[in-house]
């Protein structure tokens, strides 16, 4: 409640809009006072904690998620996040916490202390004064303003501020020992999941066996297509194909040898021996790889006709993996018809026009399914 005080020292009453105004703005304001100085904030370091925990929770649940973020990006980040919140928490050590926008202990304490959340503006004497009225009553408000006139007419400051209570202790060395072993719990099942759990997941946690296993399979298949005996090795190395090469499989024409990335012999393993279809996208990429490879080496140059009947021989091949032939064959339509979008970046890979139902690059023109 806010007064107006005229030069007799009789006390007047602010109009009700202007009381309805100023009660509202210092209600907004006494409450996000309580607020930040009361409730516990939440830092920013752990809600984005929080949030990276979130992420890494999705993207193990969220096959989609999978497929559009690589799997060291959500832990590298995470990773990261909390050896700066230890970092930043060993350097700045005993220095006083960061100001924010609402009002802060030692705002309210250099003001003169929260009396002064509720100021009215008085004229006494001829002066315009500043008194702290929060919490006053009437009667006690007017004694402040009499006790106020009495020190401008002695030649001192109108107001003699209250002492002050001393600002909050800092938290205690048991809560920042506890909030840095929490940091370190988190960095240290981050380092478990990272290097212990998730190695197994790719290509190179197969053992040897599963490895060999599989690239006989793949070797068998393509052997199917190409007419012959053919060997396809998994590069994991990447000295033939990969990120490098920009490649995900290489074949000598006509030749034995073919070539496949990790992560293509990976997906076609976890079809072939786990029933794992995984993501549709990316296992119809894998087949229309290893079909596309073993096309050259039944003796087809040409990468866009070796496209057009990889996707007609990838229908079969699907099926032989162990997916059902209509999940194989809308795959392999997928593939079709992503080929022009991904041949933007690689012209000679554009199936030719005849790659059609009853064209003359249909390998099966008696059937109505195409591929």
């Amino acid at each position: 409640m806010d007064f107006y005080v005229t030069l007799t020292g009789s006390v007047r009453r602010l109009t009700r809009t202007q009381q309805s105004r100023n009660e509202r703005f210092i209600a907004l304001l006494s409450r996000g006072y309580r607020l930040v100085m009361d409730a516990p904030a939440l830092p920013l370091v752990r809600r984005l904690r929080i949030a990276g925990i979130a992420l890494v929770a999705a993207w193990f649940l969220v096959p989609g998620l999978q497929d559009w973020i690589p799997v060291w990006v959500p832990f590298l980040a995470f990773a990261g996040l909390e050896l700066q919140y230890l970092i930043s928490g060993l350097r700045d050590r005993g220095t006083p916490r960061r100001r924010g926008r609402s009002p802060q202990e030692t705002d309210i304490s250099e003001l003169g202390g929260e009396e002064w959340l509720e100021p009215a503006l008085v004229r006494i004497e001829g002066e315009d004064v500043w008194l702290p009225v929060g919490g006053r009553s009437d009667e006690e408000v007017l004694e402040l303003i009499e006790d106020a006139r009495e020190r401008l007419q002695r030649g001192e400051p109108a107001y003699e501020p209250q002492p002050t209570p001393a600002a909050r202790p800092a938290a205690s060395g048991s809560r920042r020992l506890l909030a840095r072993l929490e940091g370190l719990a988190v960095v240290g099942a981050l380092a478990f999941v990272l290097f212990v759990l998730l190695p197994d997941r790719g290509w190179d946690g197969l053992d040897e066996s599963e490895q060999a296993r599989t690239e006989a399979l793949l070797s068998a298949e393509a052997g199917r297509i190409a007419g012959h005996e053919a060997r396809v090795r998994c590069d994991a190395e990447g000295k033939a194909v990969g990120v490098v090469q920009h490649a995900d499989g290489l074949a000598e024409i006509g030749g034995s040898n073919a070539f496949l990335t990790p992560d293509i012999c990976h997906r076609l393993h976890r079809l072939a021996f786990a029933s794992d279809e995984g993501s549709f996208s990316q296992t119809a990429r894998a087949i229309a790889v290893l079909a596309h490879e073993a096309w050259h080496l039944r003796g087809e140059r040409d990468e866009g006709v070796a496209n057009c009947f990889a996707f007609q021989s990838g229908v079969e091949l699907g099926r032989r993996l162990g997916l059902s032939e209509d999940t194989a064959a809308r795959m392999m339509r997928q593939q079709l018809a992503d080929n022009a979008t991904f041949a933007r970046a690689a012209p000679a890979y554009l199936v030719p026009g005849e790659c059609r139902n009853g064209g003359r690059l249909d390998l099966d023109p008696q059937s109505s399914r195409f591929p």
